[in-house]
């Protein structure tokens, strides 16, 4: 039984539409302060791939749900099938998580991951609403010295992490829940970016993807074929 809706609006459904209304002025914001942001993040992240790379995921509470989220959708598919992508989340074994904050201490939980894994142009993610989180600036300091490229989502406070990472994704909000909203919105179209880019759908073939090459990747590697492939000079 449906119950009878009232003509005037209660507290609560005013509530929620204030909170919503909130949050679609947010992503407004979004499209036009971080539109060129996440592009260039997603065109690092789409060389890194190609390169033979990895992209690694972290964050604390929401934003390692962010953090699982964001890597699962490129590990598995996002609008369409085509090969998995090496996407991980350094948020996931709780065996590591547990050894290394106890023997370490939580401030090292996924730097110190990072070092048994992470690889000279690899990318890091990493997620902060507040751009203090230790553990984050740790694996992001960590990616430093491995000659990671880092990528970091953070809020409108969080410019002092935004300027230690190569590509700040930046909620313009201090709202906790406004900043993580922007986060999933962009990883959302930062995973699009890299998935359309990376693979068209094969419409022979049930939707399976097949590698989109660039013409001037393939230029570059025709060249450097032809290089090598010449006879040298005699001097």
């Amino acid at each position: 039984m449906t119950r009878k809706q009232n003509s005037t609006y209660g507290p609560l459904d005013r509530m929620a539409r204030a909170a919503l209304r909130e949050s679609g002025q947010s992503m407004r914001r979004l499209e036009n302060s971080c539109a060129a942001a996440v592009a260039a993040a997603a065109e690092a992240a789409i060389t890194c791939l190609q390169n033979g790379g990895s992209l690694y995921f972290c964050g604390n509470g929401g934003s390692a749900a962010d953090a699982q989220h964001l890597a699962c959708e490129l590990a598995g598919r996002f609008f369409f099938d085509r090969p998995a992508l090496p996407a991980v989340a350094l948020t996931t074994n709780t065996s590591s998580l547990t050894a290394i904050g106890n023997d370490y201490g939580y401030d090292r939980v996924f730097s110190r991951q990072l070092e048994g894994m992470g690889t000279p142009g690899d990318i890091l993610v990493a997620i902060t609403t507040s751009g203090g989180s230790r553990s984050v600036t740790r694996a992001v300091q960590s990616a430093k010295r491995l000659g990671m490229t880092v990528i970091g989502m953070t809020g409108a406070k969080g410019a002092a992490f935004a300027a230690s990472c190569d590509f700040a994704l930046i909620t313009p909000s201090v709202s906790t829940p406004r900043i993580q909203e922007g986060h999933i919105a962009m990883g959302h179209a930062l995973c699009e970016l890299v998935e359309r880019a990376m693979f068209e759908p094969n419409r022979g073939s049930a939707g399976k993807g097949v590698p989109a090459t660039s013409r001037r990747g393939s230029r570059r590697g025709a060249a450097k074929r032809r290089t090598q492939s010449r006879p040298k000079r005699r001097r």
